[in-house]
């Protein structure tokens, strides 16, 4: 019974942006419950890489260039899978950038990207899925949020801006889609150990002092840590869990003024 919660046999799941990291881990995940895997990225090369990598263990990713932020890409795209594959039971809007560069500097030009990117393309993506989700009365969208969806960090201004509108977005899309039997939710990942931050996470480096003494885990939190998140929110198990973000932050947010040390007296 509880098993049989989590078995997406049958299910089509599109991890946008899979290719590595963060959106890999949340992929490879729903592919060992069962999901048949679909991938985007732009990059040819990225794709290839990664359906090696996926079949390393044992999934048959379905892998296709489009850009998330091109409806007309996105459409075909999208036609693509459910002419190949299946329609798409599973939405995992991963794909996203960020750009550190303090608001003076930045050119509206590069806010605007990220916007695109972050906020705009999951938009798009999700409009072009739901119809077919309303038809079928069931679906589940995941919208890759942060925990700068509630907070604000130097450098970061179009990304937290972007991430706290698709906070907001899920929230609207549930009011919307919910009475079809669509569950959207979204991850806010917390400071995860990946190839991205492996500079950052070296020892006396003063981003991973403060991840480190801030975190009442007191650690980096895993892709995988991610990945079982996706499942939960993937799968029959939250069935009535509707317009929330899951934060997998190992604390973080429910204590920013943590010190390892001082607060474990």
């Amino acid at each position: 019974m509880i098993n049989e919660l989590f078995d997406l046999k049958g299910k089509v799941a599109l991890v946008t942006g899979g290719t590595h990291g963060i959106g890999m881990a949340i992929a490879k995940t729903l592919g060992a419950a069962g999901a048949k895997i679909c991938i985007n990225d732009i990059s040819d090369e990225k794709l290839a890489e990664c359906k090696v990598e996926y079949a390393k263990v044992g999934i048959d990713a379905f892998t296709l260039n489009f850009n998330v932020t091109d409806e007309k890409a996105v459409d075909e795209g999208i036609s693509k899978i459910e002419n190949e594959v299946g329609p798409i039971d599973i939405l995992v809007n991963n794909a996203g950038i960020i750009k550190r560069i303090p608001i003076l500097d930045m050119d509206i030009a590069d806010f605007k990207q990220v916007i695109d990117i972050d906020l705009v393309a999951p938009l798009i993506i999700a409009k072009r899925v739901a119809p077919g989700m309303i038809e079928r009365r069931q679906g589940k969208i995941i919208n890759m949020c942060s925990m700068m969806s509630v907070y604000g960090r130097n450098n970061v201004s179009a990304y937290a801006s972007a991430k706290g509108g698709l906070k907001l977005l899920t929230a609207n899309m549930t009011c919307e889609w919910a009475k079809y039997n669509i569950q959207i939710n979204g991850i806010g990942p917390g400071y995860i150990a990946t190839a991205q931050t492996a500079e950052i996470r070296e020892n006396g480096h003063p981003f991973n002092d403060l991840v480190m003494t801030r975190t009442p885990a007191g650690r980096w939190g895993e892709p995988k840590d991610v990945g079982n998140a996706s499942l939960f929110l993937a799968s029959k198990a939250s069935d009535f869990v509707n317009g929330h973000v899951l934060y997998v932050d190992g604390g973080i947010l429910a204590n920013f003024g943590y010190v390892k040390g001082e607060n474990d007296l």
